[in-house]
């Protein structure tokens, strides 16, 4: 048995999923400090070019990972780049604040006070 698509697997599912518990966190609390937007800038610019490498190569497994990666980052980017206003927006969309009790929605300003 040829362990290399094992692998290859398992770190395809390790890097598209690594970007869903920053992506939850920041829905969750509605908070983005710590997070370096040139980081994600970088980061969003580097699944472009893994997802460009993919189609030029035709190779479906890099195409579909490094999509769902492109979207997650860019999420996190764009929440990031957002204000607070908008961002609240975004998350209570997504999930209202009501609905998650433990953290309130305006998380930001009673972290501050």
């Amino acid at each position: 048995m040829d362990l290399a698509p094992w692998l290859g697997g398992a770190a395809t599912l390790a890097s598209t999923i690594s970007f869903a518990p920053q992506a939850w966190k920041v829905i969750r609390t509605r908070r983005t400090e710590g997070i370096s937007v040139k980081t994600y800038s970088v980061t969003v610019a580097a699944f472009a070019c893994w997802l460009a490498y993919g189609f030029a190569l035709g190779e479906w497994p890099i195409i579909v990972s490094n999509i769902v990666c492109l979207v997650f980052s860019i999420f996190i980017l764009t929440m990031t780049i957002l204000p607070r206003r908008s961002r609240e927006a975004v998350a209570d969309a997504i999930v209202p604040a009501d609905a998650d009790a433990d953290q309130p929605a305006d998380a930001d300003a009673q972290n501050k006070a």
